[in-house]
């Protein structure tokens, strides 16, 4: 009876926050005397599936069937079930994420478990099996008693540091039975944020509003975060104007996001924004106007005009 660990792809390799996934698994399968399974879905090469091995998996398990080639919430719930029937799997583990969001509940209900969602912690298995979450946008946080025999855990990115060994998984092939019903909703078209760093995945991000008066001057963002090898993001009415994609747009209506540190360029910082961002484990905010609200949400703070300090930051950023 292994823990399964639902490892997300993207183009071909275990996304950063599936390694974190991974790790957390392997660690409650230590709790509970057991080993630790994935199950990874779509095309990679053996390679990159063993690797999973470094974070704790001893086993992966690959479906690699064409028509799972693009990510669909309803057929890869049925896949993960099927999974952990085989494996005989108690408990699920996998990474908060849009595709996680579109699974979890579908596979909640096949498997008749109980989920907790935004988990923060390893679980306390003093009396039961309680988890810790994060809740109201990363404002406050729950306890949650799971008491199904299965349980699902989804958990919340940038919260686990997982370590690395140099040991590998035994990859073995997966072939789940799917009929037509798993692909009542088809994939039509996908369109991903471009960049070298997917914002979603960032430990660091670079933000930037109306502050920045217009996409011409945008460079200056742009030449901070490659110094930082951070992701850039932007305010909703910057993506409102067109200045930025709107994949990039951070904020209630927005991506949610939970890097090691978020640089908010002259942005007021409406509770609209904090909503997607105050899960952040640093903020630091940068905006010439002393009132500006978001400075009181902020680990750190800087009165002055960004066209002045980013360049100046760049710079001893470089130097470093």
């Amino acid at each position: 009876m292994s823990v399964l660990i639902f490892a997300e792809l993207d183009e071909g390799k275990i996304k950063k926050s599936a390694q974190e996934a991974i790790f957390y698994g392997a660690k409650v399968a230590q709790m509970l005397g057991t080993s630790a399974t994935a199950i990874v879905i779509g095309q990679a090469s053996d390679d990159e599936l063993a690797s999973a091995g470094r974070f704790g998996a001893t086993i992966v398990l690959h479906a690699s069937d064409a028509k799972l080639a693009e990510p669909n919430g309803m057929a890869y719930a049925t896949v993960v079930a099927q999974a952990a029937q085989q494996e005989g799997s108690k408990i699920i583990v996998l990474a908060k994420s849009s595709l996680g969001d579109a699974m979890t509940a579908r596979l909640a209900g096949k498997l008749k478990a109980g989920l907790a969602a935004n988990v923060v912690e390893l679980p306390d298995l003093s009396n039961g099996f309680r988890v810790k979450s994060s809740i109201y946008t990363g404002k406050a946080f729950a306890y949650n008693d799971l008491k199904a025999n299965v349980k699902i855990l989804a958990i919340k990115k940038n919260t686990i540091t997982p370590e690395e060994t140099d040991a590998s998984a035994e990859v073995k092939p997966f072939s789940p039975a799917l009929n037509d019903g798993d692909f009542a909703i088809s994939i039509k078209s996908t369109d991903k944020s471009s960049g070298d760093i997917l914002l979603p995945e960032a430990d660091l991000v670079v933000s930037a509003g109306r502050g920045l008066k217009g996409p011409e001057n945008w460079g200056i963002v742009e030449d901070l975060a490659k110094a930082l090898h951070a992701a850039t993001a932007c305010s909703k009415p910057v993506s409102d104007l067109d200045w930025r994609p709107h994949s990039e747009h951070v904020g209630q209506t927005g991506l949610k996001i939970s890097p090691n540190l978020y640089i908010a360029c002259g942005i007021s910082g409406a509770i609209q924004h904090l909503a997607g961002v105050n899960s952040s484990k640093v903020i630091v905010v940068i905006n010439k106007d002393p009132d500006a609200p978001f400075f009181k949400s902020a680990d750190y703070g800087i009165v002055g005009d960004v066209f002045d300090i980013l360049p100046r930051l760049t710079k001893a950023v470089q130097a470093l």
